[in-house]
């Protein structure tokens, strides 16, 4: 794997991908669920065996995953891309974790659907954030992608509803703002709170900080 850095021990990074020419690779709930227990099982040293998940995913939380690889400080999934930002931890984590990550999402995706072959586009992208404007940023920014849902030109012609947009971020199920804002689920131990520095006074702070990106038209990154 061919990158322009290494991660480094307590640095943050965000990791993203997309489908293999673009394709959606969360069709249902199910999928949408799937990745997600991935997200929480594959974030551990220990061994666990993915393939005794079946259908049901919804006891997996208590399982024991040893130490975390890395730290998910937030996430989204969106039908054809997902979004990571984490906190390394070790030489080499990072790589094992995407690679368990995705390598357990493809299995489960093509024996689902019958196909074989390579889902995502490649290796996965990764940026070093390395200043808290760009940390602040990213974190806006991750949270803010599934207002593409609704309103695809957003970034180019501005919301036609905020009040909305806004409803519609707090309540989007794929996502870690829901947890960010305190709302009790299973899927808070995807992530960990405290390792994202505390930026916001108050979790109004962090909505207001959110919000107020969604003024700033031809901004962000694809």
């Amino acid at each position: 794997m061919n990158r322009k850095h290494t991660f480094s021990s307590g640095e943050f990074y965000h990791l993203y991908n997309r489908g293999v020419e673009k394709r959606e690779t969360f069709l249902s709930q199910r999928d949408y669920k799937r990745f997600l227990a991935l997200l929480f099982l594959c974030n551990g040293a220990a061994s666990v065996n993915i393939k005794s998940i079946g259908e049901n995913v919804g006891d997996i939380w208590e399982i024991d995953r040893g130490q975390p690889l890395v730290n998910i400080c937030t996430y989204c999934l969106m039908p054809n891309h997902f979004h990571l930002l984490i906190q390394a931890r070790g030489d080499g984590n990072v790589a094992r974790f995407m690679q368990k990550l995705m390598t357990g999402y493809t299995m489960y995706f093509n024996k689902l659907n019958e196909r074989t072959g390579s889902l995502f586009q490649g290796t996965y992208q990764s940026v070093h954030a390395n200043t808290d404007r760009y940390l602040k940023y990213l974190f806006a920014y991750i949270h803010l992608n599934p207002l593409k849902l609704i309103e695809p030109k957003w970034k180019e012609i501005g919301l036609k509803d905020n009040r909305r947009a806004e409803t519609y971020l707090q309540q989007y199920p794929y996502s870690s703002f829901q947890d960010f804002l305190g709302n009790k689920r299973p899927e808070k131990n995807i992530i960990a709170l405290a390792s994202f520095p505390l930026y916001f006074d108050s979790k109004e702070d962090l909505k207001k900080n959110v919000f107020e990106w969604m003024s700033y038209q031809k901004n962000g990154v694809s």
